[in-house]
């Protein structure tokens, strides 16, 4: 047999269900739903504040690293347009003159100059009797021949320089292709 509740005070309807607005009961599941509610509404905004948090996070980084390219490789124009005057050096290097002071002093000026690029970072391609890169190298002539292996260079035109690790212009080269 079932006991029966004889205390008037405990109900066995939960609280909140058919429980009068006025009563203990009531109020007290009113409160409950508000503290869910709240509850609730703080955890969303916890998250949104870490996902905020986290966005800037990463477009403060995002700003730096694109500052630091920047700053890295904002001379790359200046040096692109310098190097049209390196090759006239190297051109005027190769010419005979009477005049062993003059030609002193421009080898000079190209040796101060091709130092000051290199330490802004510009380096010379390497290409004379090695294997033909498009991606640092042009070719602007092909010869047929079997005394050098295949596609690899022969002389060199113009030299390609990169900058900072990246190319920044290619070598103009003659390359050997087998007959």
């Amino acid at each position: 047999m079932e006991a029966q509740n004889t205390n008037p005070n405990v109900s066995e309807v939960s609280p909140g269900e058919n429980a009068a607005p006025d009563s203990p009961e009531g109020q007290l599941a009113a409160v409950t739903a508000d503290r869910d509610k709240l509850a609730a509404e703080t955890a969303d905004l916890q998250n949104r504040l870490l996902r905020a948090r986290a966005e800037f996070d990463n477009a403060r980084r995002r700003a730096e690293r694109e500052r630091s390219d920047y700053l890295q490789f904002a001379a790359t124009d200046l040096v692109k347009d310098l190097l049209p005057i390196l090759d006239d050096f190297e051109r005027a290097l190769k010419v005979e003159t009477a005049d062993r002071n003059y030609a002193k002093g421009v080898e000079l000026i190209y040796q101060r100059m091709a130092e000051t690029m290199k330490k802004l970072g510009l380096e010379p391609i390497e290409t004379v009797g090695r294997q033909f890169d498009p991606n640092m190298h042009q070719a602007v002539e092909r010869v047929e021949t079997d005394e050098a292996p295949d596609q690899s260079i022969l002389a060199e035109f113009q030299r390609g320089y990169n900058f900072k690790g990246k190319p920044l212009r290619p070598a103009m080269v003659k390359v050997a292709v087998k007959r």
